[in-house]
């Protein structure tokens, strides 16, 4: 086995060393080939944004899709050639990407012949973006330029710039040619580089899909929650409630406050304030914290049966606290009512009753409220004058006029008149309930 053999093979090895464990270094067998995934370090505070107009839509990210370096280790690497290679990004223009390969092969001519793959992704993880003049922010405007470009090419030792068709680039990438990337004429480099296909959008006409931008930037932050979320999974947390300590993976972070707690914790917690019907206490256990968990997450943590008892509270406390709603006075009804600013009738969208905002009755217009003594009074003054007894039991007088209160007064004493026989027949009778024997038409008035 001859040097350049012993050195490819040991770098390849160092490689799988140090990026195997996390699946960022993939070796292709047999030849000395394959591919690693470089993550970029961001600077804190770091944000991408999208300009449409003007409006900028900013957001703070902590971390942005791999660059996807492929690489073929020549026979005579690393003594005489360098490595050719695919640089590929869903979020880096065609001159950015451009400029990363100039500089990779500007590393591979100032090591002498030495092996180089290591060096290549320390800078492109380390300073790549400083390099690119990317500081603090990605401007994703530009996305609609590039992705118009065809993929990238320089393989012919000329220098020249070669644009290629879509159905080029698998051919292109196995390219011997070489290519001076150093001005001089001093080195010379297989190098393509391309975009990722998940940054290709075809546009139909009359379809409102998003722009490529538009969707670069949903894709982006699609990663970064997943691997906000990973990293929490993969983080050991001090449970709030009982001190243990917890994977990320095993506990609930509050969306409000940032605080965690274990799962088995904050799930009693919750279910123990919906049992006892306190939906203003499933919040974060932390004392003088008024964060509450999402709908999502009490859903997880309490199950369907509770979290359905935890919607109706909730639904109900809210619509408690707004004062232009009021409830529908019918007992078998009870439906939220929405008033109208300046209106004193109500009425409910579910039964249909028609009623007075004030005293909860059946609607009776610009007269004044009666209170349910004058009601009552009213009633046993009319079935004097017509010699009609009421009923004499205290019970079945409460039940009577409890629900006799619901109808206007006129509507009562003729319905009253009309089933005199009846009334009477059920004063004998204690083992019929009174109000069944009352069938109050529609009121009229």
């Amino acid at each position: 086995m001859n040097t350049d053999s012993e050195e490819r093979e040991d770098e390849m090895l160092a490689l799988h060393s140090i990026f195997g464990a996390e699946e960022e270094f993939v070796r292709k067998e047999p030849s000395a080939a394959g591919e690693i995934r470089v993550s970029v370090e961001l600077p804190a505070g770091f944000t991408v944004s999208l300009t449409e107009g003007e409006t900028v839509r900013q957001y703070e990210i902590l971390f942005l899709p791999p660059l996807l370096l492929t690489f073929e280790l020549p026979e005579d690497y690393p003594s005489s050639s360098p490595p050719s290679f695919t640089l590929t990004s869903s979020w880096l223009t065609r001159s950015q990407l451009s400029a990363l390969g100039s500089q990779l092969a500007d590393l591979y001519q100032a090591t002498g012949g030495a092996v180089v793959l290591f060096s290549w992704v320390q800078f492109l993880r380390e300073d790549a973006l400083g390099f690119l003049d990317i500081r603090d922010r990605l401007d994703l405007s530009s996305v609609d330029c590039k992705s118009n470009h065809p993929p990238f090419v320089e393989s012919d030792g000329t220098g020249r710039e070669d644009f290629l068709k879509e159905g080029d680039v698998a051919a292109s990438s196995s390219s011997s040619g070489e290519l001076d990337l150093s001005g001089q004429g001093a080195a010379s480099l297989p190098l393509l580089l391309r975009q990722s296909p998940q940054s290709k959008h075809r546009t139909v006409p009359g379809d409102v899909s998003p722009t490529p931008s538009q969707a670069l930037l949903s894709e982006l932050l699609i990663y970064d929650a997943a691997q906000r979320q990973r990293a929490f999974a993969n983080t050991v947390f001090d449970c709030g409630v009982c001190f243990v300590g917890w994977l990320g993976s095993e506990c609930v972070q509050l969306h409000e406050c940032g605080h965690v707690f274990c799962q088995s914790c904050l799930s009693e917690f919750c279910k123990m304030q919906i049992t006892e019907g306190n939906i203003r206490g499933v919040s974060c256990p932390e004392a003088s914290c008024e964060s509450c968990p999402t709908p999502a997450q009490v859903q997880s943590l309490v199950g369907e049966e509770l979290f359905g008892r935890y919607d109706r509270l909730l639904l109900q406390s809210t619509l408690d606290l707004m004062p232009d709603v009021t409830y529908c006075p019918r007992r078998t009804c009870g439906s939220p009512v929405i008033l109208e600013k300046s209106g004193t009738a109500g009425l409910c969208s579910v039964c249909g009753f028609a009623f007075c905002v004030a005293c909860k009755k059946t609607y009776h217009g610009a007269e004044g409220c009666r209170p349910k003594a004058s009601l009552k009074e009213l009633i046993e003054m009319d079935a004097h004058e017509d010699n009609l007894d009421l009923p004499q039991s205290q019970d079945y007088g409460v039940v009577f006029f409890h629900v006799a209160s619901q109808c206007c007064p006129s509507t009562l004493v003729r319905s009253v008149r009309q089933r005199s026989a009846r009334i009477d027949a059920l004063n004998h009778r204690n083992d019929a309930h009174p109000t069944a024997a009352f069938h109050f038409p529609p009121c009229k008035h």
